[in-house]
């Protein structure tokens, strides 16, 4: 876990729940000294925040109730603006603005990627800033959408941090199946044109099915 995660995250409770449980000396390493790190997109993460079709966005509202909102779009739609910032176009939904309205009292949000298939996992710590407009988000949209943007979401993100991959359960998308069920169609056809030729030939032959 790096340094920036672990300094928002390990909070005096959680310290002491470590230390009740035995773990606190093995994560101390992750506290103490050394270089900041865990704060910078690196290419790696980069490749994975703007190969995602989804990600869980999680904010705190005033009386301190957690909301976990799922958003989704194209591969892509969560661009990477910078070495600290990501940001995408908030397309008008069911205008409950829960997410928006918690963000207006707490700009905290924590964001996790997943990607089921290679059992991959990135969450993501920042604060979000708003450009209100659909103009503002322009630059924002995933490629040949036609939807309307009500404002540019950016997150200057503060920490990241790699996941384990323990009890990811593997899950595939459509696109990711597309490829092995092109195949087994070909296969699928072949077999059948063989079948069809081999039931004329008996035909011919007066040979009984």
């Amino acid at each position: 876990m790096p340094r920036a995660f672990s300094e928002r995250t390990f909070t005096p409770a959680v310290i002491a729940h470590q230390e009740r449980m035995g773990s606190a000396r093995s994560y101390a390493k992750f506290i103490e000294g050394g270089p900041q790190q865990g704060h910078i997109i690196g290419e790696s993460e980069k490749a994975f925040i703007e190969a995602r079709d989804g990600f869980y966005q999680a904010t705190v509202s005033e009386i301190g109730w957690p909301y976990v909102q799922f958003r989704g779009g194209p591969p892509g739609f969560l661009k990477v603006l910078g070495p600290q910032t990501i940001g995408y176009a908030d397309f008008s939904g069911n205008r409950q603005y829960i997410s928006r309205g918690n963000l207006d009292g707490n700009d905290r949000v924590a964001l996790i990627l997943m990607d089921y298939a290679n059992r991959q996992r990135l969450k993501l710590l920042g604060r979000v800033s708003f450009s209100e407009g659909e103009g503002a988000a322009a630059s924002l949209f995933p490629d040949g959408s036609d939807a309307t943007a009500e404002r540019a979401a950016i997150i200057r993100v503060e920490a990241l941090d790699w996941n384990c991959p323990c009890h990811i359960t593997p899950r595939y998308s459509e696109a990711e199946l597309q490829p092995h069920l092109q195949k087994f169609g070909v296969e699928l056809a072949q077999l059948k044109a063989e079948n069809d030729a081999l039931k004329r030939a008996l035909a011919e032959q007066g040979t009984p099915l």
